[in-house]
């Protein structure tokens, strides 16, 4: 199956669009759109997917990158999102193998009762999930827990459950849905914003190109995430807001300064829970929750967020004291959850919720990054009944992901036997799966890959989200900058004051999430 999505040439992206009517327009590239996208084009609908920014630029490439059960909503009663989330994790690591990587979650106690306590939760969670008995929880005691991490703090604690979950690259698994959709006939668009909505059509500016286009589709679903309402909002004026948005801050580090193994967590002030979770030489810490008012690409980040990590850090681990100057990288992003009244956003379920406009637009909203897939085969059961068809079986569960065709080990031992380090082998995988050894080359080859099979269209699609270099290399990724710009000029036709340009936006970026170190020193 041919995977590859080229969108150069905008004016035949957008005549595409314009040029037929669509069962299906999907607003919104995150990684539930993109999953909606990819489980209706399966089915052999016509889709359109229309992207304000880039693939995965919101929420989807801003969490923390975990591909999990969620067992802390056991405490909240939530058995059936528990139980969605707990197998769906599996099916993930079965179609893209290289976007979930098995780790062991350490979680300490300081009682016994407080491990059986736990345990009963992780017995509930493994029951609902059906949990393989090589992936079920076992105990540490504290002479294995002080072997195992020896930078952890052990005095006052009893020992640690240890329990199997998964790592993933939330931006690359987005895209490779897209990609999945594309390959099935879907027209997918980034930068394609909707600027008007009507009944089965809607307007699309394209933010590169210039121009607008009316793309009509019989059905359109509302995945925008955090600029759900918005959407919402374009249908219908009076639309009362039905989200609450809330922040979420990551704290990268190097291992070097935080040497752990496994991902661990943490307590933090507020009793709340906070992961640190080792990423090849880097390690990161999230994640905050807290409410925030708009939704914003870029959101601030404060002293008192990149503190609050820090805190539960140093609290946890031996050593001199992380300060703001051991900060590597950040990152901020905003979650989209069903607002309920008098609840703080960590008591907000993260149930999805599907909702209908007065035009007949779908508004899907919430949700767990996990549970994308399940999300998105509701969505289209719904759409195919719209559309007066028969519902017909998701093949999503089944069929591998873009790269996610071959073991992850094979990959990384053919990568060896051509001479790449085992930690470079490493991170090519994760990316790429078993595309690895056409991406690979350094950071020109990966630049061209990004822009010939990838979609991106600027220097920023490659450095965040393709390469994820702007957030998991030592140097934020800076000294990347020229030689993907150089690699990706002749491609898009930049001229060197547009190359220039492009370094340029990046370098600010990167200003405006570092800039609260600044402030603080």
């Amino acid at each position: 199956m041919n995977f590859d999505l080229d969108l150069r040439d905008r004016d035949a992206l957008m005549a595409a669009l314009g040029g037929e009517e669509f069962d299906l327009a999907v607003i919104g590239g995150g990684i539930t759109g993109a999953g909606i996208a990819r489980d209706a084009a399966m089915r052999g609908l016509r889709v359109a997917l229309l992207e304000a920014r880039d693939f995965a630029a919101g929420t989807s490439s801003r969490s923390s990158k975990l591909v999990h059960g969620g067992i802390r909503y056991l405490a909240q009663g939530d058995m059936a999102l528990v139980r969605e989330a707990a197998s769906e994790r599996k099916t993930v690591a079965t179609i893209a193998p290289h976007l979930a990587r098995r780790v062991r979650f350490v979680v300490t106690a300081r009682t016994r009762a407080g491990i059986a306590k736990f345990r009963t939760g992780l017995w509930t969670y493994e029951k609902l999930g059906g949990i393989e008995a090589e992936d079920r929880h076992e105990l540490w005691n504290r002479t294995r827990l002080a072997a195992e991490e020896p930078h952890l703090r052990t005095d006052g604690l009893a020992g640690a459950v240890v329990y199997t979950e998964y790592v993933t690259d939330d931006g690359r698994l987005t895209l490779a849905n897209v990609r999945s959709a594309k390959a099935h006939g879907a027209v997918v668009a980034n930068y394609a914003e909707v600027v008007a909505v009507h009944r089965d059509a809607v307007d699309v500016k394209d933010v590169h190109g210039g121009g607008t286009v009316h793309v009509r589709a019989r059905a359109i679903v509302n995945a925008a995430g955090p600029w759900a309402d918005v959407i919402r909002r374009l249908e219908d004026g009076a639309a009362a807001p039905r989200l609450a948005l809330s922040k979420g801050v990551h704290v990268v580090l190097n291992r070097k300064r935080l040497p752990i193994h496994n991902t661990i967590t943490l307590t933090a002030r507020d009793k709340r829970g906070v992961f640190v979770v080792p990423r090849g030489e880097m390690a990161y810490l999230g994640t905050t929750d807290t409410f925030y008012p708009a939704s914003d690409y870029w959101p601030e980040i404060t002293t008192t967020d990149v503190d609050y990590l820090l805190d539960a850090a140093n609290a946890a681990f031996k050593g001199a004291p992380l300060r703001h100057d051991d900060v590597a990288g950040l990152w901020s992003g905003i979650r989209p959850l069903i607002a309920e009244a008098g609840k703080s956003p960590s008591e907000i379920s993260r149930r999805d919720e599907t909702m209908e406009g007065p035009l007949g637009v779908i508004t899907i909203a919430g949700g767990k990054l996990t549970a994308y897939r399940r999300m998105a085969e509701r969505i289209v059961d719904r759409v195919q009944q719209r559309l007066g068809r028969k519902t017909t079986h998701s093949g999503t569960a089944q069929e591998p992901l873009p790269g996610g065709d071959a073991s992850p080990a094979a990959i990384e031992a053919a990568l060896a036997a051509r001479g790449v380090p085992a930690n470079e082998a490493q991170r090519l995988v994760l990316l790429y799966g078993s595309e690895a050894p056409a991406a690979q080359g350094g950071v020109g080859a990966e630049a061209r890959h990004a822009v010939q099979r990838e979609g991106a269209v600027c220097l920023e699609d490659y450095w965040v989200r393709r390469s994820a270099r702007a957030h998991f290399d030592a140097d934020g990724g800076l000294a990347a900058l020229d030689d993907a710009a150089t690699a990706m000029a002749p491609m898009l036709g930049w001229n060197d004051a547009e190359r220039h340009a492009q370094i340029d936006h990046c370098l600010a970026l990167h200003r405006v999430e570092m800039a609260v170190l600044a402030r603080a020193s």
